[in-house]
C-alpha cells in the first residue's frame, strides 16, 4: 500500500515519468487508477481470478508502453481501451467449465461476457471496427462501458456536444453498415 500524500502532477505528467522509467510515478498512476478498473472490469466478467490477471496486464502494458499514449483525450480513456482489450482477450483465452458439477451448480459466464465476445466476432464487431477511431471510442464509452454523455465526454476530453454528434453518426453509419 502506498503511503504519504499523493502526487500532484497530472496524468499525463506521470505517464511522461513513467516513459523515463519513474517508479513513483507508475506507482502513482496506478494507486489512481486501479479501484476504477477493477469495479468497471468486474462488472464485465464473473470470474475475480479472470479480472486480477486483466488488471495486472493492463498495468504491465502501460508500464511498457507509456510512451506510446497520443496525447489525445484522457489517460484513464486510453488505460481503459488497453484493460477491455486485455479482457476480451482473455475470455477468448478462457472456455467455460462444462463439467457436471459446475452444470449442477448453475455456474455461467456473466451476459457481458458473452455480449463483449459476440461484438468482438459477430457482424457488429465487423461494423465496429469499421467506424473511425474517434466515432469509435464514442460507442464504446457510451454503449459498451454504458457512461452518460458528461462522462463520455470528460473521459474522451471533448465537449458533450461532440459526443453527441459523433454518436449520431456512428448510429447512422452502424445502421448502414448493418442493414
Amino acid at each position: 500500500m502506498l503511503t504519504g500524500p499523493p502526487d500532484p502532477r497530472e496524468d499525463a505528467q506521470l505517464l511522461a515519468a513513467i516513459t523515463d522509467g519513474d517508479r513513483a510515478a507508475f506507482a502513482e498512476l496506478y494507486r489512481r487508477h486501479l479501484p476504477w478498473l477493477l469495479v468497471r472490469l468486474g462488472r464485465r466478467c464473473s470470474s475475480p481470478e479472470i479480472v486480477d490477471e486483466v488488471v495486472q496486464d493492463t498495468f504491465v502494458a502501460v508500464w511498457r508502453s507509456a510512451g506510446r499514449w497520443d496525447r489525445r483525450g484522457e489517460v484513464a480513456a486510453w488505460i481503459w481501451g488497453i484493460g477491455i482489450r486485455r479482457l476480451v482477450d482473455a475470455l477468448r483465452r478462457s472456455r467455460p467449465p462444462v463439467d457436471e458439477l459446475t452444470r449442477f451448480a448453475g455456474v455461467e459466464n456473466s451476459a457481458e461476457e458473452h455480449v463483449l465476445l459476440a461484438v468482438q466476432y459477430g457482424d457488429l464487431g465487423a461494423a465496429l471496427t469499421s467506424l473511425s477511431p474517434e466515432l469509435r471510442a464514442v460507442v464504446q464509452a457510451t454503449v459498451l462501458d454504458g457512461l452518460t454523455t458528461r462522462e463520455a465526454a470528460r473521459l474522451l476530453g471533448i465537449p458533450p456536444g461532440t459526443v453527441k454528434t459523433r454518436m449520431m453518426r456512428a448510429r447512422a453509419l452502424l445502421r448502414e453498415r448493418l442493414a
